[in-house]
């Protein structure tokens, strides 16, 4: 079956002693199902090439799944996890260095260091960017003290993958109902407010180039960018942008259909943002690849805008040659 090109990003695996943070999460399924994600996270060589030749994946860029060093309370232990997880999947990259990139792991407990640590994997390992799960220890980005990071990324022109994580504390509407806590609902909730929160402290007017990527169509902000223009009219709370909130939705975030297959949702996200900021992904292994290429070929769009959100915008967003 001939196979439309493609480059997936927000896609996972499992450095070695990482198993420990994501404990909490695993303890919610069922033991087969637990251990066939372990096995797909740990192999980088062999499931996960074959999956990729299948489904027209000409490039992954790997990142290492959640909360990973955010999920760390010890800001020193953090640290140097974060720095043994880049060392140790710029070696595994090394193997396939024309199939896989990676993003760095941050420990962004501790900002300056996370801006040291992202130069060193961009400018020594040659990673695409960094991928972070969400809050560290309930701390968010919209801090003033992570301007560092902001800056570096925007120097190095390399994007954020803003990934889900818990929320610090289960809010009271989601008390009792873990099946609304996670994947399902929550996570989305949380980091689609945790990009809210860095756009309307005005990270983006600060740093105008730089590009902040959320999957899984968006965590429905590209939906409601014409109720934020018209709710922030109203009530600015005191805040003054340089734009208004949709111009940054499409410019400065930028989304990847990751975990959400459904055509009608990638058309709206295409018609609110434009297609340069929509972008394949799959989501591995917590989602089907086959299912997530069968459903961007199978897609009615025009084959220009297709061939953008397959791989065009990646090749362009990480400075990658065509092929």
């Amino acid at each position: 079956m001939s196979r439309i090109k493609k480059i997936a990003f927000e896609e996972h695996f499992m450095a070695p002693g990482f198993e420990q943070y994501s404990k909490a999460f695993l303890q919610f399924i069922d033991p087969a199902t637990a251990a066939d994600l372990g096995r797909r996270l740990a192999d980088i060589d062999t499931l996960r090439l074959e999956e990729m030749d299948k489904a027209g994946i000409a490039l992954t860029i790997l990142s290492q799944t959640g909360p990973g060093v955010q999920g760390e309370a010890d800001t020193a232990t953090a640290i140097r996890g974060a720095r043994e997880n880049n060392d140790y999947l710029a070696s595994r990259i090394a193997k396939h260095p024309t199939r896989f990139g990676g993003f760095a792991s941050l420990p962004m407990q501790a900002p300056q260091q996370a801006a040291k640590e992202l130069e060193r994997a961009v400018v020594e390992l040659g990673f695409k960017g960094a991928l972070v799960n969400g809050h560290s220890q309930g701390r968010y980005y919209d801090d003033p003290a992570y301007d560092v990071v902001w800056e570096r990324l925007q120097a190095l022109d390399v994007p954020l993958y803003l990934h889900p994580i818990d929320f610090p504390q289960v809010p009271q509407t989601l008390a009792g109902f873990p099946v609304i806590q996670g994947a399902a609902w929550g996570w989305g909730v949380e980091t689609g407010s945790h990009a809210l929160r860095l756009l309307f402290s005005g990270v983006f007017d600060r740093f105008p180039k730089l590009k902040l990527i959320i999957g899984h169509m968006g965590e429905g902000l590209p939906f409601q960018r014409w109720r934020f223009d018209s709710r922030f009219s109203a009530y600015p709370f005191g805040v003054k942008l340089q734009r208004k909130p949709s111009e940054y939705i499409g410019s400065n975030i930028l989304i990847t259909t990751s975990g959400v297959c459904s055509e009608a949702a990638l058309k709206g996200a295409i018609a609110e943002m434009g297609a340069e900021a929509v972008l394949f992904s799959v989501d591995y292994p917590y989602e089907s690849t086959a299912i997530a290429a069968d459903f961007i070929e199978q897609s009615d769009l025009d084959e220009t805008t297709r061939a953008l959100v397959c791989h065009g915008n990646a090749e362009r967003i990480f400075k990658l040659t065509p092929n």
